[in-house]
């Protein structure tokens, strides 16, 4: 089950990621947005949002970088595992508190307002649960690692994750003895890829591109109750 779990299943996620996405890209590009609620009720996203987002970006990039960045880089710039292991704990710590608050925030008012609930498919309730999820479960796992902080889990976790991106053959290997709240974090975390093309968490890989370039095409049209705005 280790072995299928955390070195099998991760390549099923990030194929149905890949060619998922480029799927729906392909077939469906009117579908291809944020579904923003932000016309329904605007006062009550604004906090919430920006909280999560930031939050979110950060400890997306804080695990890209810290997961996938090899140990030889770190160490010829003088970062040692203690030190990224400590950093990881705080800056990962704010981070998810930030991310949990406004996330919290954003499914209370989806919940809450029926205008807003109407306008909400299972898909964007059930996503927006499971990264709540995935964020309760990541703090929990700040427990683990302050007990390890001289770094050795983290430099376990960091060869899983270059394994498989190597094709490691052995990349499940390396995490067969870890506390199982990592187990639950890494199995959770890959499922949300693998459901990443189904919901408006496609959004993300067109707001670094098209969303700041001055090449985007097309106006967003909306109404206020004074009247019409482009």
């Amino acid at each position: 089950m280790n072995e299928f779990l955390f070195g099998t299943y991760p390549y099923i996620a990030l194929s149905v990621l890949l060619i998922g996405s480029i799927a729906r890209y392909d077939r469906d590009p009117f579908t291809w947005k944020s579904s923003s609620s932000q016309l329904l009720r605007r006062k009550s996203l604004i906090i919430g949002s920006v909280l999560f987002h930031v939050g979110v970006l950060v400890i997306f990039f804080g695990h890209l970088i810290g997961l996938l960045t090899p140990l030889s880089i770190f160490h010829f710039f003088g970062v040692t595992n203690e030190f990224k292991q400590t950093l990881a704990v705080v800056a990962g710590g704010v981070a998810g508190i930030m991310a949990l608050i406004g996330g919290t925030m954003l499914l209370l008012r989806r919940l809450g307002d029926p205008r807003i609930r109407k306008n909400s498919s299972f898909a964007d309730i059930g996503i927006l649960v499971l990264l709540l999820v995935q964020l309760v479960l990541g703090l929990f796992t700040i427990f683990v690692s302050i007990q390890h902080l001289d770094g050795g889990e983290m430099v376990k976790f960091m060869a899983w994750a270059q394994g498989i991106f190597f094709f490691d053959g052995k990349a499940a290997s390396y995490i067969a003895d870890s506390a199982l709240i990592f187990k639950l974090h890494i199995f959770l975390g890959l499922t949300i890829f693998l459901l990443f093309p189904f919901t408006r968490l496609v959004h993300m890989l067109s707001a670094p591109i098209r969303y700041i370039t001055p090449w985007r095409k097309g106006y967003q049209i909306s109404r206020s109750r004074k009247g019409a705005s482009k």
